[in-house]
């Protein structure tokens, strides 16, 4: 009996094929990220344009109501933070047939997590990048913290993440929805603290990317994107607030067949923008490594 002509081929179901990559790749991409979970986001996907406008209103003052009068009223003052939609990635390979055919599956595994975590580097290293805009510039020394400038700088110490969450205090931050983000080499010295590997401290819960734990109610996750130059590395204490991502164009993935080179040309491509919306929000802290 003959074949027929209605057998499903690989070109009769191309369109199954990039699905593979795509699903592999934002899966991947989701796992590297550390930060970007850390801040607050906003969706413009979808939506034309290359800029947000985030209103910024200032907090108002309750006033004492005196019995037979007007209530006092608050003159509203908004402000507005503009995001710039500018930062756009891609990772790509060009595949050919011979490796396509000869090599291991491994090689596909390979590239898509390669593609998802080069991307989500790129986003959390933008994420970081916007601390610059933080108020609080401080540096760990003896004892505490001080002024960055001039300042001796020293490992990680407990009585400086204490004046850092002070600092977070005082400007009527929020104690909610606070993370301090810091590199592996910190991770090592807190190890060191008492306070960090008490049994009060580990919950033993299900841990998020990059979480290790939480001391004085501020979770703490180690990211390797961290700024470290000429011997000293930064730290990151912040409320979610401090920092706004928007994302226009999440992980999109397209593959495509190029005859000419005999190969599959597989692209993953994001676009998004960040920017500082509440500069007290955090404190930005060098540390000995």
């Amino acid at each position: 009996m003959a074949l027929g002509s209605n057998h499903v081929t690989n070109t009769t179901a191309a369109t199954f094929i990039p699905e593979i990559w795509s699903d592999e790749i934002i899966a991947s991409y989701e796992k590297s990220l550390v930060v970007k979970p850390l801040v607050r986001a906003m969706s413009m996907t979808g939506k034309k344009g290359d800029t947000i406008h985030i209103p910024k209103p200032d907090r108002g003052n309750a006033s004492a109501k005196a019995a037979e009068t007007q209530v006092t009223l608050i003159a509203g003052t908004t402000d507005e933070l503009v995001v710039t939609i500018d930062q756009h990635f891609e990772y790509s390979r060009l595949i050919e047939d011979i490796t396509d055919v000869q090599a291991l599956n491994s090689l596909r595994r390979f590239y898509t997590e390669d593609a998802g975590y080069a991307l989500a580097t790129k986003v959390d290293s933008a994420i970081i990048a916007e601390s610059a805009g933080f108020t609080a510039q401080k540096s760990f020394v003896a004892g505490g913290l001080a002024d960055e400038d001039g300042a001796t700088t020293v490992a990680f110490n407990d009585a400086g993440f204490r004046a850092a969450i002070q600092i977070l205090d005082d400007n009527n931050v929020p104690s909610d929805s606070r993370v301090f983000v810091i590199p592996p080499a910190v991770k090592r010295d807190m190890l060191g603290e008492s306070q960090y590997i008490s049994s009060d401290f580990v919950t033993g819960r299900p841990v998020e990317n990059g979480k290790i734990g939480s001391l004085y109610g501020v979770d703490i996750f180690v990211s390797t994107n961290l700024e470290t130059a000429g011997g000293e590395t930064k730290c990151l204490l912040m409320h979610k607030d401090a920092i706004v991502f928007a994302e226009q164009l999440g992980v999109r993935t397209q593959t495509q067949y190029k005859q000419e080179f005999l190969a599959d040309l597989m692209t993953a491509d994001t676009l998004y923008g960040t920017e500082t919306y509440r500069p007290e929000g955090g404190v930005v802290i060098s540390t000995l490594v």
